[in-house]
C-alpha cells in the first residue's frame, strides 16, 4: 500500500509542473500571434488613443514574463479572457466542452467495446479464419479518416436525399440526455462512431496481442492441464492480465479521440469546441484560440494521470517498483 500512495502522489505532483509548461508554451506561442487584443476589443473604428489606454490598463505593454503572471493570476480565477464581441471565453468554453468531452467519451466507449470482443476472438483463433478476417477488418478501420467516415455516414444514414433519414445529418441544436435521452442518443450515435473506428481498428490488434502473449504462458497451459475448464482460466486471469497493456495505450487514444472530436463537430454542425476553434480561427480571436486550446490541452493532461492510477491499479506488479 505504501508504494502504490508513493506512485501517486508522484504522478500527482508532475500534474501541475505538466498544466504549468502547457500554459507557458500555449501563451508563448499565441504572444507571436500578429493580431492585436486591443482592437480586438474594441474594434477597428477604434482610435490610436484608444487603443493605447486599453493596452496600458491590460498591462499588454509590459514585458513577456510579467504578461505571463497575469495570465496565470487570470486561470486561478478561471478567467481565459474576453472573445471577439466582449463575450466571455469562459462562459464559451463552460458551454462547449462538456459537449466535447460527452462525444469524446462515447467514442471512447464504442471503440473499446468493439475492440475488446474483437480483439478476444481474434486470439481465442489464432490465425484462423476469424482472426485472419477482423485483421484485416482492423486494418481497414485503421486507415480509415474519421472525417470521411462521418461523410458516408452522413450520405448512407443522414436526414439527407439519398439517405435513409435515420439520423440527423446536422445537429442545429443540442439537446443534453437529461432532458430528451431518445434525442440524445440519435444525435450521437454517428458522430461518435465515426470518432470510434479507427481508435477501435488499432485497439483490437493491441487486446489481440496482449491476448496471444497471455494465453502463451505457462500457468495457463498449466492450469488447463490441472483440470480447470479453459474458459474460467480467461475469464479469471487471462483477460484481467491481458488488458493491463491496452489500458497503458488508452491515454494516447482519448487524445486522439478528442482532437478528432474537434473535425467532426463541424461536420455534424455540433456547437462544441470545434466550432469555437473555427470562429477563433476565422476571426482572428486570439483569446478564444488560446482558450479553447489551454482547456484541451489541460483535459488531455489530467485523463492522461487518470489513466496512469487506473494501470497502477489494474497491475499489482508496479507497485513494488
Amino acid at each position: 500500500m505504501s508504494n502504490l500512495i508513493r506512485l501517486i502522489g508522484r504522478r500527482l505532483v508532475a500534474l501541475p509542473i505538466m498544466i504549468l509548461g502547457v500554459t507557458f508554451l500555449v501563451f508563448f506561442v499565441m504572444s507571436f500571434s500578429p493580431v492585436d487584443p486591443a482592437r480586438l476589443a474594441l474594434g477597428e473604428a477604434a482610435s490610436e488613443d484608444a487603443l493605447e489606454a486599453y493596452r496600458e490598463e491590460h498591462g499588454l505593454n509590459l514585458p513577456m514574463l510579467i504578461r505571463y503572471g497575469h495570465f496565470l493570476l487570470g486561470l486561478l480565477r478561471l478567467d481565459l479572457g474576453t472573445s471577439k464581441g466582449n463575450t466571455s471565453v469562459t462562459e464559451l468554453v463552460a458551454y462547449a466542452f462538456p459537449i466535447t468531452l460527452q462525444l469524446t467519451f462515447v467514442g471512447l466507449i464504442i471503440a473499446v467495446c468493439i475492440s475488446f470482443v474483437l480483439g478476444v476472438i481474434a486470439a481465442l483463433y489464432r490465425d484462423g479464419w476469424p482472426d485472419q478476417f477482423i485483421r484485416v477488418l482492423s486494418i481497414a478501420a485503421l486507415a480509415t479518416p474519421s472525417f470521411w467516415l462521418a461523410i458516408l455516414l452522413i450520405q448512407a444514414f443522414g436526414t439527407v436525399p439519398s439517405g435513409t433519414g435515420w439520423f440527423p445529418a446536422l445537429i442545429n441544436s443540442w439537446v443534453p440526455f437529461t432532458q430528451d435521452p431518445g434525442t440524445y442518443i440519435n444525435n450521437m450515435l454517428l458522430p461518435s462512431f465515426a470518432l470510434a473506428v479507427p481508435v477501435a481498428g488499432s485497439l483490437t490488434r493491441v487486446v489481440r496481442t496482449a491476448m496471444v502473449e497471455e494465453l502463451d504462458k505457462d500457468y495457463v497451459r498449466t492450469a488447463i492441464g490441472a483440470g480447470i475448464p479453459k474458459h474460467i482460466v480467461i475469464g479469471r486471469n487471462v483477460l484481467r492480465n491481458a488488458l493491463i497493456t491496452p489500458i497503458t495505450v488508452l491515454g494516447l487514444r482519448v487524445g486522439y479521440l478528442m482532437g478528432g472530436a474537434v473535425i467532426i463537430e463541424i461536420i455534424f454542425n455540433i456547437q462544441a469546441m470545434g466550432q469555437l476553434i473555427l470562429d477563433g480561427v476565422t476571426r482572428n480571436d486570439v483569446y478564444l484560440v488560446q482558450g479553447v486550446t489551454l482547456t484541451v490541452s489541460i483535459a488531455f493532461i489530467l485523463i492522461n494521470i487518470v489513466v496512469d492510477l487506473l494501470y497502477v491499479l489494474v497491475n499489482p506488479r508496479i507497485r513494488s517498483v
